[in-house]
């Protein structure tokens, strides 16, 4: 199938609490964004979900398009199965296989970090860039890596998954680190997510905060969540560090709520050359262009693979 041939690019992101759908013209035009519930652990109903939005998009169309689908998780290499979900009722499920016969035609899938980072690297903050590292940092994290436009998955899917990796350079108050779900100790995600950033600032100072009070309030003056939040520059600084010492990505593009905390972009970037492996720094650290959307709209740009 020619891209030429195809004037509509329709992504799906596959969340935990919504199924969301866009459809983009060649340019990156949004010509329609929708919407649903996502059905509760009922895996048949969240294809019938998804089969819908594609059906309803068609008919207003009428032209040929494409699927792409950002989930959860990603395919395993080895079973063709959904595997590393948060949405458990998904994992050990033929979803590609299933969506491909439902739909009646080919279906990319990609992680929904990864999404992000093709979003971003395509028409969003790393434009124009070679090698686009996609941060999401919000309820948990997750990471994907974009060279030259496409989307690297590896051997077995994982590749950007920074965020269960252990907090590098780590202090003895931060040891041995609060339990992961994915059944290790101190990982980066248990750190950097919005729950651990409540989660650190209620061990240090007794106080039960979310992360949105913690970062009002340090930008208030208060002293303890000033503490907070300090730390937590770092702990990203140190984290995005062993990124870069690795992979060496023109940008670094975050997303996720956490995200939205402005001074991120000024104050990381100084702490970074203290843990890099250089005499400078020139990676760009830089926020999302295409918020919220970015997972979505990626998903339709799997297409460009």
């Amino acid at each position: 199938m020619s891209l030429k041939s195809i004037p509509i690019r329709l992504g799906i992101d596959l969340g935990g609490t919504k199924i969301e759908i866009i459809a983009l013209d060649s340019d990156g035009s949004e010509l329609l964004r929708r919407r649903v519930s996502t059905p509760q652990g009922d895996y048949a109903a969240t294809l019938q979900a998804i089969l819908g939005l594609v059906q309803s998009a068609e008919r207003e169309f009428e032209l040929p398009v494409t699927v792409g689908i950002g989930t959860p998780g990603a395919i395993s290499k080895s079973t063709g199965m959904l595997k590393n979900s948060n949405s458990v009722h998904l994992n050990g499920k033929p979803l590609l296989k299933d969506l491909e016969t439902l739909l009646a035609r080919p279906v990319r899938i990609s992680n929904d970090a990864n999404c992000f980072a093709l979003s971003e690297a395509t028409d969003g903050a790393g434009e124009g860039e070679s090698v686009v590292f996609g941060v999401i940092i919000g309820t948990g994290t997750g990471g994907g890596v974009v060279v030259n436009g496409h989307v690297l998955t590896g051997p077995n899917a994982i590749a950007g998954e920074w965020g269960h990796n252990p907090l590098p350079w780590p202090n003895e108050t931060e040891l041995p680190g609060a339990d992961c779900y994915c059944g290790k100790q101190g990982c980066i995600e248990t750190f950097l997510s919005g729950p651990g950033m409540a989660r650190q600032h209620l061990i240090v100072t007794g106080k039960n905060l979310n992360s949105e009070t913690i970062v009002e309030r340090a930008l208030a003056g208060d002293a303890l969540c000033e503490q907070t939040l300090k730390q937590y520059e770092d702990r990203l600084a140190r984290s995005l560090a062993q990124v870069i010492n690795i992979l060496d990505p023109d940008v670094i593009v975050l997303g996720g709520g956490m995200s939205n905390i402005d001074r991120l972009f000024d104050n990381v970037p100084r702490l970074l050359p203290q843990y890099v492996f250089s005499d400078r720094v020139d990676t760009k650290l830089l926020k999302n262009k295409h918020g919220d959307s970015s997972g979505v709209r990626g998903a339709a740009w799997l297409w460009n693979e």
